[in-house]
């Protein structure tokens, strides 16, 4: 081997395992039932793209032209418009919303971005979605999983995650608890990044952005936001997203992105702003989630999962009871592709998540129905 071909793999190897490849064999046990795989792990939308989203896109097919990183300014207004029609946030001007491909993608690389590495540290929440670890290991950054802003005694850190709805709890943080960790990271210069990607499949709580005012007290100072449309759209194939907030952070990450040709294509563009117009096709969408968790967190319950927090997103936060109480993660999983059905481990999330399973309500109605009936037996 050459001495440059071996040191190919080091960023890789710092990385931690793609956990989705440890349940190869769960998932093999799971296809093996007579009916068939339930999929209950990942959580990707099942259900059609919306017609007017993909009309949208069709209208916009001719696109032999580079688009900008910046995104087209209707793009960026029909962001600002949702922000605004949806959720309370005013008074974001233009060069306070950027388009992005995919909020994974940004997520992994805004550390990066914004000149974050060695010697620096970032906070996430205890129980979280990988990609927080991926993007500060990948900084060179040190990361800590922590929900308390107190066990990092006198180090400040350069940035904090929140995540409300969470990814996997799906435990929303209330306005008093937000406006809290706004001020502290004020204080102490820290960059306030809140992954909001679910704040539109709630059910038994109403999720607050930072930037509402309740929050944010009128102003954006270093506070960022992540929107997707994946999860409210049925567009995770179509990778569209954007990040909103303070001017300052967002042009940084502009600069950046420009430099490496990070742009979202303009037919999909087009699709974008016809997604975040068109509230119909979300609340059509809510409800058929709705009626989806009803009967699948009634069939938990039945078969002896404990359901905790679970009051938005598109999961259910749960853990099954045994004799000697709380099962293991990787037991439970294992109990349940033994009847076709394939949920992701808690620990996949953290070590906080050692006694759960983050089960999916995203498949298809007659699939639900099967692992309800899975379950009653």
């Amino acid at each position: 081997m050459s001495p440059r071909s071996s040191r190919l793999g080091t960023v890789s190897s710092r990385l931690p395992d793609f956990p989705w490849d440890n349940l190869t064999t769960h998932a093999a046990t799971a296809r093996a039932h007579p009916d068939g795989i339930v999929d209950l792990s990942v959580g990707t939308p099942v259900d059609p793209t919306p017609a007017v989203v993909q009309h949208a896109l069709c209208e916009a097919a001719d696109a032999p032209g580079y688009p900008t990183t910046i995104g087209r300014v209707d793009t960026r207004q029909a962001c600002l418009d949702w922000l605004s029609r949806r959720h309370g946030v005013e008074g974001l001007g233009l060069d306070a919303v950027l388009p992005v491909v995919g909020s994974k993608e940004l997520i992994a690389s805004m550390a990066g971005h914004l000149g974050l590495g060695a010697g620096d540290l970032i906070a996430y929440p205890a129980l979280a979605y990988p990609t927080y670890e991926v993007g500060s290991v990948l900084a060179g950054a040190r990361a800590v999983a922590t929900d308390s802003l107190t066990s990092m005694g006198p180090e400040t850190p350069a940035l904090l995650w929140l995540n409300s709805p969470s990814n996997p709890t799906g435990r929303v943080l209330p306005v008093e608890h937000l406006k809290k960790v706004v001020d502290w990271c004020r204080e102490r210069g820290t960059v306030l990044v809140s992954d909001e990607c679910y704040i539109e499949c709630a059910w038994e709580a109403t999720p607050v952005s930072v930037l509402h005012p309740s929050v944010s007290g009128g102003s954006t100072e270093g506070i960022l936001t992540v929107h997707s449309l994946s999860k409210r759209s049925n567009l995770a194939g179509y990778r569209c997203a954007f990040v909103a907030g303070d001017p300052a952070l967002v042009g940084e990450l502009l600069a950046v992105r420009k430099n490496l040709g990070l742009q979202m294509p303009a037919p999909q563009q087009a699709a974008m702003i016809a997604a975040l117009d068109d509230d119909d096709h979300v609340l059509e969408q809510h409800a058929r989630y709705a009626a989806r968790r009803a009967k699948l967190r009634e069939a938990l319950e039945s078969a002896g999962f404990r359901i905790d927090h679970s009051e938005a997103s598109l999961y259910l936060w749960a853990s099954r009871q045994t004799e000697g109480g709380d099962e293991d993660c990787w037991d439970t999983v294992s109990w349940l592709a033994e009847r076709g059905i394939l949920a992701a481990p808690g620990s996949f999330y953290g070590r906080a998540g050692a006694r759960h399973v983050r089960v999916a309500f995203t498949a298809t109605d007659e699939r639900i129905d099967a692992a309800v009936a899975r379950l009653a037996l």
